[in-house]
């Protein structure tokens, strides 16, 4: 191992710091916002993902993929700051959020420059050339696109599966893949192999994505870790409710109405079966995800993780 390369463990305990560092060492006049968002940390999901795909034959990982980790990190902690103003969400992983605590235009502030951090980040990198093919700003169109989409479908009670894995496919799923691709990138040359580790990426998004739709259905807000059974209320229509609507015209005309209350949207979900078909979904993602890992021949170590990564997206938390 060079001193360019770290085992597994050693680079996402610096990826966390190097998040960290950002957080708390930002300009004093926002400084206490970035802190709080400190004791938000998720499960660095996405991180794991860049040092898993970016380990060697040896379980070595570069140090470019430590920076690439902390980016991606930083990136989605931008979109979750978001995601929050959007949805009005109280609770993020058990804490309250940004916006609730210090106000929409406050967290709008931070969510900039939390990206602006981000693409800071990046720019450790030496060695750019190596990754002219790797275009975080293209991803990052894409999340926006994606966030956009679901906003102009908000309230769109006859919007579409289709349509839906569409917004999904850049809101979620974009940063997963880009997790990925920058992982494989830190070391991987074969294009057909880059393209399996961004199908995997891909996917394992899509697949956490629809696990989330099941949330509100699911868990109460102590497991789930932040705000549950507001997605309908904020107008934002997910894959079990489309397919309730699609199997009961009657209660998407009493929704379009303003007639079908949160409460009974909830039963109906699970009685008409909603919750079990995303699953359903879910798990077709999943195989073709399985399909695209085993066919990149990993070594154990390497597969057992992506593997342990991709059933915590399917399987998500539990009641």
């Amino acid at each position: 191992m060079t001193d360019l390369s770290l085992n597994y463990e050693t680079a996402f305990e610096k990826a966390r710091e190097e998040v960290d560092r950002v957080l708390l060492s930002a300009p004093l006049l926002i400084r206490t916002y970035t802190s709080h968002l400190t004791l938000t940390h998720g499960k660095f999901v996405r991180a794991k993902a860049v040092l898993a795909c970016a380990m060697d034959e040896e379980g070595c990982v570069h140090k470019d993929a430590v920076i690439f980790a902390a980016a991606i990190e930083l990136l989605h902690l931008a979109t979750l700051v978001h995601d929050d103003i959007m949805d009005d969400a109280a609770l993020r992983r058990g804490v309250e959020t940004l916006q609730k605590k210090f106000g929409k235009r406050t967290a709008v502030i931070c969510g900039d420059y939390l990206l602006s951090a981000a693409l800071k980040e990046l720019a450790q990198i030496e060695d750019t050339d190596k990754y002219k093919n790797l275009d975080a700003s293209d991803y990052v169109g894409q999340i926006c696109m994606g966030e956009l989409g679901q906003s102009a479908n908000n309230f769109n009670y006859n919007l579409s599966m289709f349509r839906y894995l569409s917004i999904i496919n850049r809101k979620t799923a974009a940063l997963f893949e880009a997790s990925y691709f920058a992982g494989a990138a830190v070391g991987e040359r074969d294009e057909k192999r880059l393209r399996l580790y961004r199908r995997l990426g891909r996917y394992t998004g899509i697949i956490f994505q629809l696990t989330d739709d099941c949330i509100d259905y699911e868990c109460d807000a102590k497991t789930a870790g932040k705000s549950v059974q507001s997605d309908y209320e904020q107008g934002v229509i997910t894959l079990p409710v489309i397919y309730t609507f699609r199997s009961s015209p009657g209660l998407r005309e009493r929704a379009e109405a303003g007639a079908l209350p949160t409460e009974e949207l909830l039963e109906e979900v699970k009685k008409n079966g909603g919750v079990d078909f995303t699953h359903q979904t879910a798990r077709r993602y999943y195989e073709k995800a399985s399909e695209a890992l085993e066919a990149l021949h990993f070594p154990q170590q390497k597969a057992a993780l992506l593997k342990e990564l991709l059933d915590k997206s399917y399987y998500g938390p539990k009641k």
